[in-house]
């Protein structure tokens, strides 16, 4: 007896494809999300939010007085050239000024996913451009906001100043708590106790630092001028670090929502766009950091950081360097190139004495 074949329904059938379509569509899309994770990241922000995002940067876009607009980046055959960025950490507690505890001068080099962080210190003793005077670098930003301080530093580097960007630290604290905290290398308690400072205490070895940790961490200030730099740059890369951790581009409009008046820049929304793609799609970011020493004196009464000549010297030129479209990316000058000629200039200056000594003899 033969067995009756059971038929399918032409309406159950499409509806079996449909699911096995969507299936294998799943398992295609599931076994390619490694190779193909930031292309598709791109193309779902280009769907669902780069509108979204590009009307919530227009809440910080803020160009400077007297200043042409521009555009964020010279492309020649179909390349991005590098442009330099000035960036601000501006600390506004209530009923206080502002104040640009951290500037930082950036050269960006979209092509190689390169960025070079030149940290000058607040402290540093400089001519104020617009204000006739010499005085701390951190002071031109109480004087005459974004636009004196872009000014003094362009004289202070002898380069100029593509763009800005300046974030206050308080509402980087919002954004830290959005990713779920960041990683920060502190390795013993740092605890802030002095007598005219804000007491605080960070735990060391904890896995993830929320907001306001990692904000006393930026403002500790027990140690040194230079350590305080360093902890700032070391701020920004966890950020940026835990952000491409989370790859989760669903966050992005919510933290532009928290950035809202507290991140001002004169870079134009849709180029901040374009731009944030060009990285997506590239490598991973490579920061190197630099920071120009000083050497601190007082003059009347109050205390000041007189820039290393030759610290200054070296930062201008790796600036040239990482500005220059032409420099190979195996040919750019290192921070770690400086380490390297103080230590031949320190054999030459040995080899220098030995030679007299044996003269003299």
């Amino acid at each position: 007896m033969k067995e009756s074949k059971k038929r399918t329904s032409p309406k159950k059938r499409s509806g079996m494809q449909k699911a096995l379509i969507v299936l294998l569509v799943l398992v295609i899309a599931g076994a390619g999300a490694f190779v193909f994770r930031k292309p598709l990241a791109v193309m779902a922000f280009d769907l669902f939010l780069s509108g979204q995002v590009e009307k919530k940067l227009e809440q910080s876009y803020s160009p400077l007085e007297e200043e042409q607009q521009q555009p964020v980046i010279v492309v020649k055959e179909e390349k991005m050239e590098p442009f330099s960025m000035l960036l601000l950490g501006v600390d506004q507690r209530a009923n206080e000024p502002a104040r640009s505890d951290t500037m930082i001068y950036a050269v960006v080099r979209p092509e190689e996913s390169k960025v070079l962080l030149v940290s000058i210190p607040r402290d540093t003793y400089t001519e104020i451009i617009g204000k006739d005077k010499e005085d701390k670098i951190n002071h031109a930003y109480a004087f005459g906001g974004e636009k004196m301080t872009k000014d003094t530093v362009e004289n202070f580097l002898g380069s100029p100043v593509d763009y800005y960007a300046a974030i206050n630290f308080e509402g980087l604290k919002q954004v830290v708590d959005a990713l779920g905290g960041i990683e920060l290398p502190i390795t013993k308690d740092i605890v802030n106790k002095q007598k005219d400072h804000e007491k605080f205490t960070i735990k060391a070895n904890k896995p993830l630092y929320e907001g306001q940790e990692a904000l006393n961490y930026v403002r500790y200030r027990e140690d040194s001028d230079f350590n305080r730099t360093k902890r700032h740059q070391i701020f920004l890369n966890a950020i940026v670090d835990r952000m491409l951790k989370l790859d989760q581009v669903s966050k992005i409009p919510s933290l532009m929502d928290m950035m809202g008046e507290n991140f001002k820049t004169d870079m134009l929304p849709s180029d901040i766009i374009e731009l944030s793609k060009k990285v997506l799609l590239g490598p991973s970011p490579t920061i190197e950091g630099f920071t120009i020493m000083g050497e601190g004196f007082r003059k009347n009464g109050i205390y000041y950081d007189a820039a290393d000549e030759e610290d200054l010297e070296f930062a201008k030129q790796m600036i040239a360097s990482w500005s220059n479209p032409d420099t190979e990316p195996q040919e750019l000058l290192l921070p770690a190139d400086a380490e390297k000629d103080a230590a031949s200039s320190s054999t030459n200056n040995a080899s220098n004495t030995s030679a007299t000594d044996t003269t003299s003899q």
